[in-house]
């Protein structure tokens, strides 16, 4: 089930329980985080397949959680989906190395699609 396995972090709970159902009703197994700061500790049992992030969050923004998760050789590889509101910023994060931007009040099937073409990506060594 590891190629299944998502790790969602936003600070927004509404949203959250949402997209965490609709996930888990497509077969996704996943565990959440209210920040990034929260989400760099899960990551240090929980491994996920793929990590789908917002951006504005209190505690540790979206931008030092991709800096800190890039920077470790444990983590640097795990694909990264940005869905936040801010799509102006989609060039500043594909240079920081994430892998697709998905802009909030995207529509399920979009989401599902990004989140299947990232987990066959295969990961660079």
């Amino acid at each position: 089930m590891g190629e299944k396995k998502i790790l969602l972090v936003d600070d927004d709970l509404d949203f959250i329980q949402i997209l965490e159902f609709d996930l888990k009703k497509h077969g996704y197994e996943v565990t959440t985080a209210a920040n990034g700061e929260d989400g760099l500790e899960k990551l240090k049992t929980y491994k996920p397949a793929l990590i789908i992030l917002d951006i504005k969050m209190p505690k540790m923004d979206g931008y030092t959680f991709v800096r800190r998760l890039k920077k470790d050789s444990e983590t640097k590889h795990i694909p990264l989906i940005v869905l936040t509101s801010y799509e102006p910023m989609k060039d500043m994060f594909q240079l920081e190395g994430v892998q697709d931007y998905v802009v909030k009040s995207v529509n399920m099937e979009s989401l599902l699609i990004s989140i299947e073409k990232n987990l066959k990506r295969p990961s660079p060594t």
